[in-house]
Formats: structure tokens, C-alpha cells, sequence
């Protein structure tokens, strides 16, 4: 027995664009396209960056007109015909010779036809230097003052293996004497003489109280020219174990160059290095990357400063926004009564989201720096004004740069959060009036609990914009450089009126600034590839708490 399928009866009227489909696959399709230019530019950003480190064989060619060039081969471009206005040009490749010293250049042209012969030198060393650009060349002498510690490839590698971390290390320890230790003592000097002129302001000019003042400057000058001359001293021990050791290479070129020993941040063989000698110069070289200072103008070195200062000031921004915007949204939605002035104000809210991020850094310049700073430091710092002519609080800071991004997010926190508190049942609401509960209990104890998940994606979403912005942070408090992080061990921990670095103005900054930006773009692509990596941990870290908030609450919703 069998049963005869019914068969699906259509108008004629009614085609494939009546049912929707096309729709369909046209927003499928849209969704799709969005989904590949996000995947392919993050992925772009990814490889670029990542591969920045990676070791890259060293190769020696000799060319037609005589000359010879050792480098790195950063990329190729194929020929080009000529005709129709074209100029015609050869198969190329871009070779990363770090020749700056000698032709105030690290990267050039050839042509590949114009190659004769190309090797790879075993002992080719790439040195990258404390100052000036990094160098290639094959070692030939260890030097300790006129004595030859070592000759010979093989023999200086070996002698420089052994005798480098050393010197390094007492480097570090000079340098680290006179960042900290000479630091303190200028602070200390600083303050003692603050005390002098606070008192004079206070109390009068030759009054008992700036008597005892200068009489406490002089105890603090006496103990800090003695500590001074303890730390001369142990700077100039480090510097002279260090005085006098130098590394003599050959460059392709012929010429002998030197380079002090404390003065070679690392050196590598590329073209002797298996893959865990690659593996340990790529993560040397991150690690450097990830907590030293810049160098060499933000060309060289780390970024430690800049990503303490992205982190910090997307912390405080966040800190700052979400208990003005969620009490916003709060009133807005459960306390205002509907009409004209609410409806003005919502309408206000969403053109701020609107206004060009550059808007905001002039009214934060404007209204944080020179209005509320400048009262501020008359206050509570006029010895500063007074003895350095030299604001606190009236100048870009951190405070004010956070508070900036804080204005600027704010729309997108406080729409977030109504729409987060409209979305919970009204019955929950009178469920809990209709158990004796008062509005603010009913708010607190039931609204806003169910609210949370909602007021994170708020709050992650300000995170995002808030941390990659640039143009309010160059009028609010971000610098080229600054070393001295805004900390120390004192309360309250973080000093909110010192100017701090920052990953999107280091691109800014590495990618347009540089005096080579061939060479610089790799780090650029680097920079952009770590502040993506630290917005998607900060934003996944607050999506995490998110999910928690939600399995918390999601049973009791009724």
C-alpha cells in the first residue's frame, strides 16, 4: 500500500523573490564577506607581526659592478613590461643590508640579474647594537684594551659566548644605579626644596617654620651628596670592568668596524642556527620586545612603558565610566518619566556617540588640563608653580586621559545599559513590590543582578574603542617617550598627573615619525599585533566574568 506524497501547489504569481530566499542569501552572503575581512586582516596583522623576530638567514651576494652586499632578503617584486606609459622595470629584491652607518641606509634594491654569486657565509653574525642601527659582518678579533683576547670566527663567537652575558650584566646594574637609585635622590632634593618654599608661602619669608625647612634641605643635601658619591663610585667600577672589551667585525664591504662589548644587545648566526637556536633568539627577542624600554627613538628595544600605560588607562577608563554610566541608564529607565526632556536627552546621548574622538581631546585639554588641573595645582601645589614653574595637575596626565576616554565611551555604556535593563520581565519587577520590597531594593537586589551580563557588553565594548584610540590621548597626557612608569611604592600606588606612553600612539609615532620607515614598518605590524592581542585578553577576561554573571542569574529568572 502506498501513499501518494501531496504536491506543494504554487501560484504563478508567486516567485523566488515572494518567499524570501534571496534575502537569505544575500544576508548570508554579506555576513560571510564581513567575516573573511575581519579573518583576513587579523590574520595579516597576525603573521606580519609574529614573524617580525624570527631569525632570517643571512645571504652574501656579489653583484655586476663589483660591489658585495650581506643581508636579509625581505622581499621580492617580479618584472615589469614596459608600454602604454609604463616604465619597464627588471625582477628585484629588497635586502635588509643594515648599512646605516656606511650609507645612511638599511635596506636596498637589486636587481637579480645584476647578481653574479650568492652564498651563505657560515659565520655571518647579525650584532644588534645598543646604539645606532644593527650591523652585519663575519667577527674577526675579541678585544680587551690593545690585548687580542680572541681571533678568528670560530675563536671570538666562543670568547663572546663566555664574556658577553658579563658585561651585559654589569651594564645593567650601572644603568639600573642611575635611573632608580639617582632618581630617588632627585626626588628627595625635589621635595626637601617643595618644603622650603611651602613653608615661605605659609608662614612668610623668614619665618621659623621655613627656618626649619631650609635647615632640613641642607640635612637632606649633606646625606645625598654622600650617597652620590657611594653611587659614582659603583658606576664607575661596573664601567670600567666593562671600559675597554670590544667586538672587531668585517662588514661585505671590507671595512673593520668596532663595537663595544656592553654596547651589543645580541648577537646571532643565522646561518649556523637550528630550529632551537631559532626558537631561543625568537623568544630572546620577545622577551626583550615585551618588557624593555624603547631605544633608538621607538625604533629598537621594547615596549614595556607602552603597554603598562594601554593596560593602566584602559583599567581606570573602565573604572571611571561604568559607575556614571550605568547610574545614567538606571535613572533613564527607572526613575524619568517619559516625555520631552527625556526623549531631548537620549536623543543628546546617541549624537554624543558620534562626535569625532579629536572633539573630546580638545574639551578634556581644555576642561580637565587648564580648568579642573589648574585649580587643582593652585590648591594644593602652588610650591610647584611657585619654585618650578612647572604644573602638576594642570598639564595631560593620566587621570585626564582616562577621564577623556571615559566621556567618550560613556553613550556606549549607558545604551548598553538600558537596553540590558529593559530586557528584564516587569513581572520580576512586581513580583518583588508585591512582596513589601521598595523601589531601590527592588532595583538592587533583583534588576540589576539580572542586568549585569548586558552592562558587560557595555563595558567591553567601551573597553574596545577606549584603548585603541589616539588623537584625544595626543592632547590629554600620551608622550613619544617616557620611561619613568607612573608608580612607584608609595600611596596610592599610581601617580595620575604624569604622562604616560601608549600601543596606539607607539604605532602612530614607529610608522610615520621614524627617520626609516622601511625599516620600520615590521615593528609596526608587531605594535599593532600586540595591542590587538591585549584588547582581545582584556575584553576576554571581561567576557569570562560575563559568563559567570549569566549562569549565576539565568535559573532564577522566572
Amino acid at each position: 500500500m502506498s501513499f501518494d506524497r501531496p504536491r506543494r501547489l504554487r501560484s504563478a504569481h508567486a516567485g523566488l523573490t515572494a518567499h524570501g530566499e534571496p534575502w537569505v542569501w544575500l544576508t548570508a552572503g554579506s555576513l560571510a564577506t564581513a567575516i573573511a575581512m575581519i579573518v583576513g586582516l587579523l590574520s595579516l596583522i597576525a603573521a606580519r607581526g609574529a614573524a617580525t623576530f624570527w631569525p632570517v638567514p643571512l645571504e652574501q651576494f656579489e653583484l655586476a659592478d663589483g660591489r658585495r652586499l650581506l643581508g636579509e632578503v625581505t622581499g621580492r617584486e617580479a618584472a615589469v613590461p614596459g608600454g602604454e606609459g609604463r616604465e619597464a622595470r627588471p625582477e628585484r629584491m629588497l635586502l635588509r643590508t643594515a648599512g646605516f652607518a656606511e650609507n645612511g641606509s638599511n635596506f636596498e634594491w637589486i636587481d637579480v640579474a645584476a647578481v653574479r654569486a650568492t652564498s651563505r657565509p657560515e659565520w655571518a653574525t647579525v650584532f644588534e647594537r645598543l646604539e645606532g642601527s644593527r650591523m652585519h659582518g663575519i667577527p674577526l678579533r675579541l678585544m680587551h684594551g690593545e690585548e687580542t683576547v680572541a681571533e678568528g670566527p670560530a675563536a671570538v663567537w666562543k670568547a663572546y659566548e663566555k664574556d658577553h652575558p658579563a658585561a651585559r650584566r654589569r651594564w645593567r646594574q650601572a644603568l639600573r644605579i642611575d635611573r632608580e637609585d639617582r632618581g630617588e635622590l632627585q626626588r628627595r632634593l625635589r621635595a626637601a626644596r617643595l618644603a622650603v618654599v611651602q613653608a615661605r608661602l605659609d608662614a612668610g619669608a623668614g619665618s621659623d617654620a621655613e627656618r626649619r625647612a631650609a635647615e632640613a634641605e641642607a640635612q637632606v643635601q649633606e646625606a645625598v651628596a654622600e650617597e652620590t658619591r657611594r653611587l659614582d663610585e659603583r658606576t664607575a667600577g661596573l664601567r670600567e670592568e666593562n671600559a675597554g672589551w670590544a667586538v672587531e667585525f668585517e662588514t661585505a664591504s671590507g671595512s673593520v668596524t668596532s663595537v663595544p662589548l656592553d654596547g651589543v644587545v645580541r648577537a646571532w648566526q643565522p646561518n649556523r642556527l637550528g630550529l632551537a637556536g631559532r626558537l631561543g633568539v625568537y623568544a630572546s627577542r620577545w622577551g626583550e620586545f615585551l618588557a624593555d624600554d624603547p631605544r633608538e627613538a621607538n625604533s629598537a628595544g621594547g615596549v614595556f612603558p607602552a603597554i603598562w600605560g594601554t593596560v593602566t588607562m584602559t583599567l581606570i577608563m573602565a573604572l571611571l565610566v561604568a559607575p556614571f554610566g550605568v547610574l545614567a541608564a538606571l535613572y533613564l529607565r527607572e526613575y524619568a518619566t517619559s516625555g520631552p526632556v527625556v526623549a531631548a536627552v537620549r536623543i543628546a546621548i546617541n549624537n554624543l556617540a558620534g562626535v569625532p574622538s579629536i572633539v573630546y581631546g580638545a574639551f578634556g585639554l581644555g576642561f580637565f588640563c587648564y580648568g579642573l588641573g589648574a585649580g587643582i595645582d593652585e590648591l594644593f601645589f602652588k610650591a610647584s608653580l611657585v619654585a618650578d614653574r612647572q604644573p602638576v595637575f594642570g598639564t595631560g596626565g593620566l587621570l585626564w586621559a582616562s577621564l577623556t576616554l571615559a566621556l567618550l565611551t560613556l553613550p556606549v555604556v549607558i545604551v548598553a545599559t538600558e537596553e540590558a535593563l529593559a530586557a528584564v520581565p516587569n513581572s520580576m519587577r512586581e513580583g518583588s513590590y508585591a512582596c513589601g520590597a521598595g523601589k531601590w531594593q527592588t532595583i538592587r537586589r533583583i534588576v540589576l543582578p539580572r542586568a549585569l551580563p548586558g552592562i558587560m557588553t557595555g563595558l567591553i565594548l567601551a573597553m574596545a574603542r577606549g584603548a585603541g584610540e589616539v588623537a584625544p590621548l595626543m592632547l590629554v597626557g600620551v608622550k613619544k617617550l617616557a620611561l619613568d612608569l607612573p608608580v612607584d611604592g608609595t600611596f596610592p600606588f599610581v601617580h595620575p598627573e604624569r604622562e604616560f606612553m601608549h600601543l596606539a600612539y607607539l604605532i602612530y609615532d614607529v610608522g610615520f615619525q621614524s627617520a626609516d620607515s622601511q625599516a620600520a614598518q615590521p615593528l609596526v605590524f608587531t605594535i599593532t599585533f600586540l595591542l590587538v592581542a591585549i584588547i582581545a585578553l582584556l575584553n576576554l577576561a571581561a567576557v569570562w566574568l560575563r559568563a559567570r554573571l549569566r549562569r549565576r542569574y539565568a535559573a532564577q529568572t522566572f
